[in-house]
């Protein structure tokens, strides 16, 4: 293996690239749906498994990631990771019907759920604080302009070729963040991994999964059926006890004691409720344009486009005065902002033209910006460089939660705003009304945001890099003293 390239270098590109091909593989699936649905000869709602196998597997995979990195090593288990999403992204451009398709979707799902905290836990390994504040001003682009090219690019691929290539658009990118992985990428481990915590990955395995299966099937079938509560409760029951037989082991899957540290805790509570009215807002501005108003796709496409730009004007903004006032208020004043274009959204009728939600999306998109890195940078800045894979393991449980729970909270309250016949087309007093419970959930995010004690994330992104080597960021006592008495 060759490294002629610094690491420094290496690891930033190969975060690039497996969040690209993430973000666009959820947003560009949807746009295949109806091409599946005609090529099968099914029902749009037949193609439900289609969609939830993907977050459902997602989960299952998630809690053991941060223990397959340390018994196996970041550069491995990232390269495996992403040869196995390749190679689904492959199966499922081929699949010969609904059930070859489904199966090479959770292969995507179980291989994405090791991507995202296995390169996220390299990038923290890497680089200090500070490095990451900066870094993230360059990371933030194609976060942005993956969600916001890839209905544009499915809508091609769907009308020039078939939805199968919107799959196989996957595999040269991937096939190239392979080689390039293979060639370059060295091996990041910090120390061997423990004995396995079977026990607590299939409690916390089996819980997430269940849970998310419910969330995501929740709002198309219902809240009260059995084929929704009986996931829930059983989600439920499982991960509560995951989280008993994982406070009484020594070396768990899932170190839960990294909450014991606040700033770690407050944080990712942050993003578990401020990703309902942000992802909320996402899903519901092309709900709105296309049911409530009557546009086409284009219409809501070209509409909701100009977020990205807001979010990448805030974060080099994020990035240059982060250390000076911290991402206490930072991100306190952007939830609160967030709540505030929530209510023009929430003002808006019939009369409101399309350049005027094009305006407010690219406000949401300068609140937003003052969110999403700042939360996850934070909450490192207590963790020590061995726990760092497992943070990034609880990091990313937390946002597909949330990120789950946004739409399902949105469908819920356009069902309950209208009735009987019109809950297949809400009126628009129920997209009023859920902005304004997204507007109301963003104000008490961003109340509860200000509350967070940040010195010590001050500190860890003012302090200079020694010596050309990563700096661990300082390990709380709650966190040693929780680790020792494991």
């Amino acid at each position: 293996m060759s490294t002629r390239l610094s690491q420094r270098r290496v690891v930033p590109i190969m975060t690039v690239l497996t969040t690209f091909i993430c973000i666009v593989d959820g947003a560009i699936t949807t746009v295949a749906l109806p091409g599946i649905a005609r090529q099968f000869a099914l029902t749009p709602a037949a193609l439900t498994g289609v969609v939830v196998v993907y977050p459902v597997c997602l989960a299952m995979m998630v809690p053991a990631s941060a223990w397959l990195v340390e018994r196996f090593g970041g550069r491995r288990m990232l390269l495996l990771s992403l040869a196995a999403f390749t190679g689904a992204s492959a199966l499922c451009g081929a699949a010969p019907g609904l059930g070859a398709l489904v199966g090479a979707r959770a292969l995507q799902g179980l291989a994405a759920g090791l991507l995202m905290p296995t390169s996220q836990a390299l990038l923290f390994r890497t680089f200090t604080q500070a490095e990451q504040v900066r870094l993230a001003r360059l990371l933030i682009i194609p976060q942005q302009i993956a969600p916001a090219i890839a209905p544009l690019l499915g809508g091609a691929l769907v009308t020039g070729l078939s939805w199968r290539w919107v799959f196989w658009v996957n595999v040269p990118v991937g096939a190239a963040a392979v080689l390039f992985g293979l060639v370059f990428l060295a091996e990041h481990r910090d120390h061997a991994a423990g004995r396995l915590d079977l026990p607590g990955l299939l409690l916390s395995a089996a819980g997430t999964a269940a849970l998310m299966y419910g969330v995501c099937t929740g709002p198309e079938a219902g809240w009260t059926g059995p084929q929704v509560l009986g996931p829930l409760v059983a989600g439920a029951v499982l991960l509560a006890a995951a989280v008993t037989v994982e406070l009484r082991t020594a070396e768990p899957i899932l170190r839960l004691r990294l909450f014991g540290d606040r700033l770690f805790r407050d944080t990712n509570l942050i993003c578990l409720v401020g990703y309902v009215p942000i992802m909320g807002a996402m899903f519901l501005g092309p709900l709105y344009i296309q049911e409530a108003r009557g546009g086409s796709a284009l219409d809501s496409g070209s509409t909701t486009f100009t977020e990205a730009f807001g979010v990448l004007l805030t974060m080099q903004l994020v990035g240059a005065v982060y250390a000076r006032i911290g991402p206490r208020v930072i991100i306190g004043t952007g939830m609160l902002g967030v709540a505030g274009v929530l209510l023009l959204f929430a003002a808006a009728d019939e009369h409101t033209g399309l350049w005027a939600f094009r305006g407010y999306m690219f406000l949401l998109g300068l609140a937003m910006g003052g969110v999403f890195v700042p939360t996850t940078i934070a909450s490192f800045s207590t963790v020590s460089k061995a726990d760092v894979a497992y943070a990034a393991t609880l990091n990313t449980v937390v946002r597909q939660t949330g990120n789950a729970l946004a739409p399902a909270v949105v469908t819920t309250v356009l069902v309950l705003g209208a009735g009987g016949p019109e809950q297949a087309h809400p009126p628009l007093a129920a997209y009023r009304t859920a902005y304004l419970v997204l507007a109301a959930i963003a104000v008490a995010t961003g109340l509860f945001a200000f509350t967070v004690p940040d010195a010590q994330a001050r500190r860890a992104a003012a302090a200079p890099r020694a010596g050309g080597a990563p700096t661990p960021a300082r390990e709380p006592a709650a966190v040693a003293e929780g680790r020792s008495a494991g």
